[in-house]
């Protein structure tokens, strides 16, 4: 049984008017870039946006960072390691052994607090912060790539596999620009204590200061907040970015372009189309009374139904207003229910009655099972019906 909202689920989506009649909102296609593939990613709802070869197989040079910052702030999240922590750095972390790549300048049997670690690797993009950071984690390089790959498959990147934590080219190491995207909404929403880290312009460490080579931390016209450049010889220049306008925020992965400039202006592109032309609408609030339907058998009547949790959509800017919403539920629904329960669905709808998501209904509170004579009171009527 389909039953459209009412009144009151109509004024708690007051950002949706639902006119059905208004006019179609024409949209162009996503500016053609220079990269072997891209990715423009809508934080809030996961939807992507705009893309190009998204599951192509790429290396993904000093992007790999973004997985060693998730796996060691995962770390940070459990207690396991503290910021604080004091790290004496290996042979193997020495800057020496990367000389014509990115460092931060460690020395052997130097100690370094963890926190400068962090910054060297996200600031400075250091592959000798990397290697500290991995054996200071898991006590070696290969136990932390495998943490590092155990966090993939949890995150459900199925086209990434990591060989190291710093991201030079190995043949076994491969990613694509939608993993990027979903690694880095992951990063931010996960491990929110490091996220401010990749906003940082300019790091010093010993009597050294390097800068962030995301140039878009430094455009005044856009409100660029992250988040990682990468660059070998195999994998040519990548960048993910990530930035927000209003309550919207875009995830921007640009990967095999030709130079710093063009992967900056292409990632600059890519997300002012997703600003000019898609808004993110939030049309309920977990929590909030979506409907409510009739139980039967129950000590009560009826049962307020919502949401699990928060629903956001990807939507043409504007059209928003041409959205309408439409519950499904069994035509009879019988005591006991207990909150949380999922007894239908809810369909968000456009204009062209395409169904542009779908989600569960579920009973926001219980309803218990009414007396001997409520309920064959009920089953009486309900044979009736």
């Amino acid at each position: 049984m389909k039953r459209r909202l009412n009144g009151l689920t109509l004024t708690l989506l007051a950002s949706l008017s639902f006119s059905v009649f208004a006019a179609p909102i024409a949209i162009p296609n996503p500016p053609s870039l220079s990269a072997k593939g891209y990715v423009l990613l809508d934080y809030h709802s996961g939807e992507v946006i705009a893309e190009h070869n998204p599951h192509t197989q790429l290396k993904p040079a000093s992007l790999t960072k973004l997985m060693t910052s998730y796996t060691a702030g995962q770390e940070l999240n459990r207690g396991n390691i503290a910021k604080t922590d004091q790290v004496t750095i290996s042979r193997e972390a020495w800057a020496r052994n990367f000389p014509d790549s990115s460092k931060m300048f460690i020395e052997v049997g130097n100690t370094v607090e963890f926190s400068d670690l962090l910054r060297g690797l996200i600031v400075q993009s250091g592959n000798d912060a990397s290697v500290a950071i991995a054996e200071h984690v898991a006590g070696s390089q290969a136990a932390f790539v495998d943490l590092m790959n155990n966090w993939a498959r949890r995150l459900q990147l199925n086209d990434t596999y990591f060989a190291n934590p710093h991201g030079l080219d190995d043949p076994n190491q491969a990613t694509t620009a939608y993993d990027m995207a979903k690694l880095g909404q992951a990063l931010i929403r996960d491990v929110p204590t490091l996220f401010p880290l990749y906003s940082e312009t300019s790091f010093t460490y010993n009597g050294i200061t390097q800068h962030n080579r995301n140039a878009l931390l430094r455009d005044r016209s856009m409100n660029v907040d992250g988040m990682k450049t990468g660059y070998t010889q195999g994998a040519g220049y990548s960048l993910v970015s990530t930035a927000t306008q209003g309550d919207m925020r875009l995830i921007s992965v640009v990967m095999g372009t030709s130079s710093p400039n063009v992967r900056t202006t292409e990632s600059k592109s890519l997300l002012n189309y997703g600003f000019r032309f898609f808004e993110t609408i939030q049309p309920h609030e977990v929590g909030a009374e979506v409907t409510e339907t009739r139980i039967w058998m129950g000590e009560e009547n009826q049962v307020s139904l919502g949401i699990a949790e928060d629903v956001y959509m990807s939507v043409r800017r504007g059209s928003g207003n041409n959205i309408r919403a439409e519950v499904d539920l069994p035509s009879t629904l019988k005591a006991p229910i207990a909150q949380g329960e999922t007894l239908g669905s809810v369909n968000y709808i456009d204009e062209n009655n395409q169904v542009l998501k779908t989600v569960p209904l579920v009973a926001l509170n219980d309803v218990e099972q009414g007396g001997f004579f409520k309920r064959i009171f009920d089953y009486i009527r309900l044979m009736f019906i």
